[in-house]
């Protein structure tokens, strides 16, 4: 259980993603199409996660632009496989096909445009389309709390149908099961924790609560609506009388709106000291999404995180073959 527990096993600010980054050591490794890494940051990073053992790096994008910045930032990429590409479109549709031949089991965003990236992800042709909805889910490592939390989505989907949600809270069940988390404790967030007719949030959450009861979504206990200091900490909901498995408890975090969980991923990180390891789900396999601001540590959770969701995949395609 290498992040739910991580607080048990580990003191300091990066426990969690710690015990994260070395369970994910002994999975296989993940053979990862890096798109466009034309920076320091973004090769830097693919490197460091391949020198730990996750990932085998396939590097995707103009020869010279990567060697220049490799050369800048005395990076030996000479043992890396790469694959010629023009500019950073061409990098991303390039990467997407290397995932459809099967020369790559990820994604990883370099030095582009999410919209590129994502762009070529979601072609209708030549894409990485399932049957669900795409979405994304930060795996917060917060230092004052002890379990990491999922939050989503943040990054890709503005202003979510009740359908598109359905589906964001199954993608964030399947990775909480990835990560394996003893449960997967989904709380619906609004601005308060009854249904209210003038806060459609409130009224999306208890539709969403019901779909879980009648298994239109499973996997994970879903309660809502919920405001975040009830969905977090117990005190808070006994105050409210709140009786719930999830209210206080809360591993899982759905925001009614990316603004809304945009504004609560940075709060965390830039008040509260938290990382936040990005991943896209419900494309056909994971894709890593950093930020240039991430740290180190949060580039090479995300890559961990990528191994889990990769490792469950594999899991679920022998268990269907069965």
């Amino acid at each position: 259980m290498p992040i739910a527990n991580a607080a048990e096993a580990a003191a300091g600010r990066h426990a969690k993603y710690d015990a994260l980054i070395a369970a994910a050591r002994s999975l296989p490794k993940l053979t990862v199409a890096v798109a466009h890494p034309c920076d320091a940051v973004s090769l830097g990073a693919a490197l460091e996660a391949a020198e730990l053992g996750l990932i085998m790096p396939i590097l995707v994008g103009p020869p010279a632009k990567i060697a220049a910045a490799a050369a800048a930032a005395k990076l030996d990429i000479s043992a890396v496989r790469q694959v010629n590409a023009a500019h950073s479109h061409d990098a991303a549709e390039k990467a997407v096909a290397l995932v459809r031949s099967g020369e790559a089991d990820a994604l990883m965003k370099g030095s582009l445009h999410t919209d590129e990236l994502m762009g070529a992800v979601v072609a209708r042709d030549t894409g990485l389309r399932t049957a669900r909805r795409i979405s994304h889910c930060f795996v917060m490592d917060v230092p004052s709390h002890p379990e990491a939390l999922i939050i989503t989505d943040a990054a890709i989907n503005i202003a979510p149908s009740l359908e598109d949600k359905c589906h964001i809270v199954q993608n964030a069940i399947e990775l909480a099961h990835a990560l394996r988390f003893e449960e997967a404790r989904v709380a619906i967030l609004s601005a308060m924790e009854t249904v209210n007719p003038s806060v459609p949030s409130t009224i999306e959450a208890a539709a969403l609560c019901k779909m879980a009861d009648r298994g239109q979504i499973t996997g994970g206990i879903v309660d809502g609506p919920l405001a975040l200091d009830n969905a977090i900490d117990l005190g808070s909901a006994q105050i409210k009388h709140i009786r719930s498995p999830v209210a206080g408890r809360a591993n899982i975090l759905v925001v009614p709106d990316l603004e809304a969980g945009n504004m609560l991923a940075k709060s965390l990180s830039f008040l509260a000291g938290a990382d936040a390891a990005g991943i896209v789900l419900g494309a056909r396999v994971p894709i890593i999404l950093t930020s240039r601001a991430d740290t180190k540590t949060t580039r090479l959770a995300s890559c961990a995180v990528a191994s889990f969701m990769a490792e469950a995949h594999r899991a679920a395609a022998k268990a269907t073959e069965v």
